[in-house]
C-alpha cells in the first residue's frame, strides 16, 4: 500500500485516468477527497461495494442459476402430481 501526505487542493494521479483531489480535512480526522474517473470504471465507498458483492453472490445462488436456465427454456417446472411443464 502506497500511503502518502496531501494538503488541501493538492490531488493524486493513477494512471492517465484516475485523479483523486483534497476537497477539506475537518477535525483532523476526516478527510473529503473527490474522485474523477471515466465512466466505465465503477467508484464506490467500500460499504456499497460489499453491498453489491454480496447482492452478486446471491443472484449467482441456485435459486437464481435455475430461474435463468428456465428462461433459456432448458429447465421445466415439475407440477405437485409430478408431471412436467413447459414454462411459457
Amino acid at each position: 500500500m502506497l500511503v502518502l501526505r496531501r494538503k488541501i487542493g493538492q490531488s493524486i494521479r493513477i494512471n492517465d485516468n484516475i485523479r483523486i483531489v483534497i476537497q477539506d480535512i475537518q477535525n483532523e480526522h476526516i478527510v473529503r477527497i473527490g474522485i474523477e474517473a471515466p465512466p466505465e470504471i465503477p467508484v464506490h465507498r467500500m460499504e456499497i461495494y460489499n453491498l453489491i458483492q454480496q447482492e452478486n453472490k446471491a443472484a449467482a445462488s441456485a435459486r437464481a442459476l435455475i430461474w435463468l436456465k428456465g428462461v433459456k427454456g432448458v429447465v421445466h417446472e415439475q407440477r405437485a402430481d409430478g408431471t412436467n411443464h413447459e414454462p411459457e
